[in-house]
C-alpha cells in the first residue's frame, strides 16, 4: 500500500509503526499464521492512514496557498507508486512465463493489464475470485486489487476537494467577502462533504457484502468509507487534541491498537468482510491516528517507533507488493500449497526483495535523482511509460506462448470402424480411439477445439439469465413455437451443457429454459458458497423459485444435472465436508428434489454428473511437452461415490437415469483430447466445443429427438 506521496508526515514515527504491523499481519496471514486469520485488516490499515496522510498534504497546502496543485498531486502519486509497481508487475509476469503452463502464463498478463490499468479490483470482483483460497488457482497479481481501489478514489476525491474550494469562493464572493490572502480550507464544507461520502459508503458497504460477499470485497464503493474516515481524522485541528493530555492519548492509542490486534484474531474467511465487520480495524486504525496528532505522545509512540518497526513500514509498501507474487509463484511451480518452512523462504525472499526495491526503486524515483529530473510536469510520463513496460511484456509473453502452443503438426484421433446401432454418430468409438492412443502415449493433436490458449473462455452462454446475479426472469431458448418444453436444472455443470441442448431444441422442436445457478446444487440441501463458510441462502431462495417456475411451466420434460457440492452442506446450523456426514444430506436432499419435480413435470431424467479430474487439464496440457497419456486421468472417486447418491436417489423415486461417462471415458481412463476436441476447460467443466458434439447422442438418450 502507498501512503504519503511527502514527507512532512512520514517521518511521524507512530504512523511508520503502524503502517509495518499492518503489512505485518497481512503478509502473516496470507503465509498461512493459523492464528492470524484475519490478518487480511491490515490493508484496511493502510487504507485509512492512506486517506489520513493524503488527505493532511493538500488540507495544508490550501492552508498555505488557498489552492492545491492537480497536477503536483498526480505527479507525486505517480512517482510514489508506478515504478515499484511497474517493476514487481513485469518480474512477476516473466516469472509466471518461465515457471506456469502457457495457459496460466497468459492469465497473468491478462492479470496484469488489468493492474497497470489500476482496475485489478473490478477484474477480480467480476471473476468471483475468492481472496481467501490463498493456495492453488489464484493469481499472483491479486492483491494489486488494493492499489486500484486507492488510486480510484484518489481521481474523485482531489476533484471533489476542488468542487468544495470552488464552492467556498463562491459563497464568499456573494456575501461580499474580500480575499487579502489565501483563503484557507473551508473545512466545514469539506467535513461535510467527507461526512456524506463515508457515511454512504459504509451503508453500501453493509448492504453490498450481505448480498453479494465477493463483489463487495474487491468494490472501492464499499471502501472509500475508510479512506474518508482518514480523511476525516486529518480535518481534526491540534488545538482540538490538546486537552486530550499523554494519559488520555495513551489510552485512545491503546484501545485502536487492541481493536485491530481482535480483529486480526476474530475476523476469519467466513466474516462476510467488508461491511459491519471492517469497522473493528478502521475505527481502531483512526483512533490511533488521533492519539498521535496530539501535543503530547502517547507512551505506545515508543513501542511503534521503534527503529525495527520503522524500518518495516518504510519497505511496507515494496513488501506488500513483494508478498503476494513471492508466496503465489512457488505454489504454482509446485502445483502444491506451501509448507510451513517454504512459506517461511518465500517470505523472507519477499523482505530482501522489497528492501531492494525500497532503496533502488522507490526512494530514487520519490525525492532522488530521478525525481529532481522530472520534476512535476514531467513526472506524469511515468504512467504511460508504465503502461508501455507491462504492455511490452506482456505482449512479448503472449507471442512466446502462442508459438509455444502451435508447435508440431499432429493429427487428430480418428475411429476406424463401422457405427454401431447404439452408436449411430460413433461417440463411444471415438472416447475408445482417444483413450487406445492415450495409452499408446500418441502427442497430443495440433489443431484442437478450442484453441488450447482459449480454453478457459469455453464457457456456455446463458444470455440475460445468469441468476447468478440475481435475475428472476425465463429467457426461453430453442424452438420458440415448439409445442414441447424442456427445463434444465443444475449448476454450472447444468450449464456446460447448454451447449447441446439448444441443439438438440432447435432440431427437435423443444422449447428450452436453462434455470441454472453456479456453486448452487440441484439436490435441496443448504450448501455454502465456494468463498465463504457461511449458509448460501441464495441458493437456497433460487430452489424455490426454481419450483415456482417449474409448477407455472408445466414442461414436458425436466432435466436434472448437477455437481456435489463444492464446501460441505449446512445442518442445524453446522457445516460438514466429510463425506459420511454430506451423503446423507445430500440424499434426502435429492429425495425431496425429485419428489416436488415429480408432482410439477410429466417427465424428469436425471443426467449422471460428469466425471472430475484431480487435476486441471489445461494446466497439464501446456506444461512441457506432455502426450495423451500424461493429461489422461481417472475419475476422482469422492466425486464419483456423491455421484452415486444422486443416481439411487433418482431410481428409488422412479426417475430415468442418464449417464453421460461412456461419452468420456472408457474402462475408468479418461482423455481430455476426444478426436480433435478437447473435452474439460477444468477439472470438471465440459467445454461448450465437446458439449455440443454430443447433442446427438444425449438428445437420442433423452428421446427428444423422437418426434412421434
Amino acid at each position: 500500500m502507498t501512503g504519503a506521496g511527502g514527507m512532512a508526515r512520514a517521518l511521524r514515527g507512530d504512523i511508520q509503526g503502524l503502517r509495518a504491523i499492518a503489512v505485518l499481519v497481512v503478509v502473516a496471514a496470507h503465509a498461512g499464521v493459523a492464528w492470524l486469520p484475519g490478518g487480511f485488516v491490515g490493508v484496511d490499515v493502510f487504507f485509512v492512514i492512506s486517506g489520513y496522510l493524503i488527505a493532511g498534504l493538500l488540507y495544508r497546502e490550501v492552508d498555505r496557498d488557498g489552492r492545491f496543485s492537480l497536477l503536483g498531486f498526480w505527479s507525486r502519486r505517480a512517482r510514489r507508486i508506478l515504478p515499484a509497481a511497474t517493476v514487481v508487475t513485469a518480474v512477476t509476469v516473466l516469472t509466471a512465463l518461465s515457471w506456469f503452463s502457457l495457459l496460466d502464463a497468459r492469465q497473468v498478463v491478462a492479470d496484469s493489464a488489468w493492474a497497470a490499468l489500476f482496475a485489478a479490483n473490478i477484474h477480480f470482483a467480476r471473476q468471483g475470485v475468492d481472496y481467501f483460497a490463498s493456495d492453488l488457482g489464484v493469481s499472483p497479481l491479486q492483491h494489486y486489487w488494493s492499489l486500484a481501489v486507492e488510486e480510484q478514489f484518489y481521481v474523485v476525491w482531489p476533484l471533489l476537494l476542488l468542487a468544495c474550494l470552488g464552492l467556498a469562493r463562491l459563497l464568499r464572493r456573494r456575501s461580499g467577502q474580500q480575499e487579502s490572502g489565501p483563503a484557507g480550507l473551508p473545512r466545514r464544507a469539506v467535513a461535510a462533504v467527507l461526512v456524506a461520502v463515508t457515511a454512504a459508503s459504509f451503508a453500501w458497504s453493509v448492504l453490498h457484502t450481505a448480498a453479494e460477499p465477493t463483489a463487495a470485497y474487491f468494490s472501492t464503493l464499499t471502501r472509500a468509507w475508510e479512506l474518508g474516515l482518514g480523511a476525516l481524522v486529518a480535518l481534526v485541528p491540534a488545538t482540538a487534541l490538546r486537552r486530550l493530555g499523554r494519559a488520555g492519548a495513551t489510552a485512545l492509542a491503546a484501545t485502536g491498537l487492541a481493536m485491530i490486534a481482535v480483529a486480526c484474531v476474530v475476523i476469519t474467511g467466513a466474516t462476510a468482510f467488508p461491511g459491519y465487520a471492517a469497522a473493528l480495524p478502521v475505527v481502531g486504525t483512526a483512533l490511533v491516528l488521533v492519539a498521535g496528532a496530539g501535543a503530547a505522545a502517547p507512551v505506545t509512540t515508543a513501542v511503534l517507533a521503534w527503529g525495527p518497526l520503522r524500518t518495516i513500514g518504510d519497505w511496507s509498501y515494496s513488501l506488500y507488493l513483494w508478498h503476494w507474487p513471492a508466496l503465489v509463484l512457488p505454489a504454482g511451480l509446485l502445483g502444491r500449497p506451501l509448507r510451513a518452512w517454504e512459506s517461511a523462504a518465500a517470505v523472507a525472499a519477499a523482505f530482501a526483495l522489497a528492501a531492494v526495491t525500497y532503496t533502488f526503486v522507490e526512494r530514487p524515483f520519490r525525492d532522488g535523482r530521478p525525481a529532481r529530473a522530472l520534476g512535476v510536469r514531467r513526472a506524469l510520463v511515468l504512467y504511460p511509460a508504465s503502461l508501455a513496460l507491462v504492455a511490452a511484456t506482456g505482449a512479448g509473453t503472449w507471442w512466446w506462448t502462442g508459438e509455444r502452443a502451435e508447435a508440431g503438426d499432429n493429427p487428430a484421433i480418428t475411429a476406424d470402424g463401422a457405427t454401431h446401432p447404439d452408436d449411430p454418430d460413433g461417440t463411444v468409438a471415438l472416447v475408445r480411439a482417444s483413450v487406445d492412443a492415450a495409452r499408446e502415449r500418441r502427442a497430443v493433436p495440433s489443431d484442437l477445439s478450442p484453441d488450447l490458449l482459449d480454453l478457459r473462455a469455453s464457457v456456455a452462454d446463458v444470455g440475460e439469465c445468469d441468476y447468478a446475479t440475481g435475475v428472476r426472469r425465463l429467457c426461453p431458448r430453442g424452438d420458440l413455437d415448439a409445442d414441447r418444453s424442456v427445463v434444465l436444472i443444475g449448476d454450472s455443470h447444468a450449464r456446460a451443457w447448454i451447449p447441446a441442448f439448444d441443439r438438440i431444441a432447435e432440431e427437435g422442436g423443444w422449447t428450452a429454459y436453462y434455470l441454472v445457478m453456479s456453486q448452487c446444487t440441484a439436490a435441496h440441501v443448504v450448501v455454502a458458497p465456494i468463498d465463504a463458510e457461511r449458509p448460501f441462502t441464495e441458493c437456497t431462495d433460487f430452489h424455490d423459485w426454481v419450483g415456482e417456475q417449474v409448477a407455472d411451466l408445466d414442461p414436458d420434460l425436466v432435466v436434472v444435472t448437477s455437481s456435489p457440492p463444492v464446501n460441505g452442506v449446512f445442518d442445524g446450523g453446522e457445516r460438514y465436508e466429510a463425506l459420511d456426514r454430506v451423503a446423507p444430506l445430500l440424499a434426502d436432499g435429492y429425495d425431496d428434489l425429485f419428489a416436488d419435480l415429480g408432482r410439477a413435470a410429466d417427465r424428469v431424467v436425471l443426467l449422471r454428473d460428469v466425471p472430475k479430474s484431480s487435476y486441471d487439464p489445461g494446466t497439464c496440457l501446456t506444461t512441457g511437452s506432455p502426450d495423451l497419456a500424461d493429461c489422461s486421468f481417472v475419475p476422482v472417486e469422492r466425486s464419483r461415490r456423491l455421484g452415486d447418491i444422486a443416481v439411487t436417489s433418482a431410481r428409488l423415486a422412479g426417475t430415468e437415469v442418464v449417464d453421460p461417462t461412456p461419452w468420456l471415458c472408457y474402462q475408468d481412463l479418461c482423455p481430455v483430447v476426444i478426436g480433435g476436441t478437447l473435452t474439460y476447460r477444468d477439472t470438471d467443466h465440459l467445454t461448450t466445443e465437446y458439449a455440443a458434439s454430443l447433442a446427438g447422442a444425449l438428445g437420442r438418450a433423452l428421446h427428444m429427438l423422437d418426434r412421434s
